[in-house]
């Protein structure tokens, strides 16, 4: 097989890892890509929303299978796309994208058939939303930018006056451009946050194993919301009971929530979890690999992950049992100091080598960029350092270790990714 992968990010590189270990495929190409996933696929300058472009390339090489990592073009329609061109496509149509493209769809959704959520408002007119958080709302409270937002689209406001500044910056100003046109005003839950990422071809869904990802920028849960600065698997807060409890209430309850809808998902659903005193109870949902939760969930993953995603798409999904391995993986992201907010690119990085025969370690890249004098710094997350260990405190020891093999300047990390498991 001839396989595209649409995305350029540390997500894609975990797809590409996974995708270049199966039996089935001869040739990867990726658009547009990056430095590390050039040394397994070929890179090609398309954009990720350049759906002409896409469609004439993959019919111009022959291309068997197109992988779209990447949440922009999912909700944009690319599945649609490339699928109404006779191309065989991995990932929801536009219509289904919509459970992450909107929030308000996805908070609708579940209110109507019954999903646990946190109760909420959604909201068009910035002044109806001040008028709700001055007269009704309840302290913490939590603001959510109805479409993508890079995943930062949310704030945490603990008085009013924060509340109607997030108004302000959402709706008025439009920090998070046309995504802030609606607003979903939610109750604030407290508990474990856990992801839980799944496999679905419409009808049946795959559970993969659980993680835990870090989104503040320093220690100690600190400083501004990141796409993620790192991430643990399997969250050892996911019990047997939680499982059960999301089995029965939660996962098949969404697949079939949306096929009820006339809206049948393939692809993946990511569930966003908050373990609260009243039960599990959904924070978000994403219509694709979450970024870094893939970059330790697929190493794990003992199936062909091309014959799991051909089953989506087929919808057989039912035919396959999906395994993982009994150990565990952690993530530390390598970003640029400044991240999320201002940073400097361009800076040359050294050590890659070292991972190319450590079997357990992984080097995903996420901001890099090859030029003829080697591999630089590209944006505000740069690597994903991910090792494997027989249990979480080995895995992260093993993770830590191995930040230490790559170096270029302004190089900037957590030091407590996974420290949640000695509380465990």
């Amino acid at each position: 097989m001839k396989v595209l992968i649409v995305g350029s990010g540390g997500r894609e590189h975990a797809i590409a890892v996974s995708v270049a270990k199966s039996a089935k495929v001869e040739k990867i190409y990726c658009a547009p890509g990056n430095a590390g996933i050039g040394q397994i696929a070929e890179c090609v300058a398309i954009g990720a929303m350049e759906f002409d472009k896409l469609a004439a390339f993959a019919r111009e090489k022959d291309i068997d299978f197109v992988i779209v990592g990447m949440d922009d073009p999912l909700v944009g329609g690319l599945v649609d796309e490339l699928e109404s061109a006779g191309i065989r496509t991995f990932g929801p149509r536009k219509n289904a994208a919509v459970l992450e493209g909107s929030k308000a769809f996805s908070k609708d959704l579940m209110k109507k058939y019954r999903i646990p959520t946190a109760a909420y408002e959604n909201f068009d007119d910035p002044e109806a939303a001040a008028a709700y958080l001055k007269e009704k709302a309840k302290y913490p409270i939590v603001l959510k930018a109805d479409g993508l937002a890079l995943g930062k689209g949310v704030l945490i406001c603990n008085t009013m006056e924060e509340a109607l500044a997030g108004v302000d910056s959402i709706m008025r100003d439009k920090k998070f451009g046309s995504a802030g046109n609606r607003m979903v005003i939610e109750e604030f839950m407290t508990g474990r946050e856990v992801s839980v990422l799944s496999f679905v071809d419409g009808k049946t869904i795959r559970i993969m194993t659980s993680a835990q990802d870090h989104k503040r920028a320093m220690d100690g849960d600190q400083g501004l919301n990141t796409g993620g600065m790192g991430t643990f698997s399997p969250s050892p807060f996911y019990t047997e009971e939680v499982d059960a409890f999301c089995k029965k209430y939660i996962y098949q309850a969404t697949v079939d929530a949306m096929a009820a809808e006339g809206r049948p998902f393939k692809g993946v659903i990511f569930f966003g979890l908050m373990l609260t005193e009243d039960g599990p109870k959904v924070l978000e949902y994403n219509a694709r690999f979450g970024d870094p939760e893939a970059q330790v969930v697929l190493p794990r993953m003992k199936n062909d992950i091309i014959e799991v995603m051909e089953a989506c798409v087929d919808g057989r999904l039912d035919q396959i049992d999906l395994q993982f391995e009994n150990n565990a993986a952690v993530c530390v992201v390598l970003a640029s100091e400044g991240y999320p907010v201002s940073y400097e690119k361009g800076f040359a990085i050294q050590g890659l080598e070292k991972f190319e025969n450590a079997e357990g370690y992984y080097c995903f890249h996420a901001g890099t960029r090859q030029t003829q004098d080697g591999i630089v710094t590209n944006g505000g997350r740069v690597l994903g350092i991910t090792a494997k260990g027989s249990d979480l405190k080995e895995a992260r020891a093993n993770a830590y270790a191995a930040t230490e093999w790559v170096r270029f300047e302004n190089k900037y990390m957590r030091h407590d990714i996974g420290r949640a498991i000695d509380e465990a």
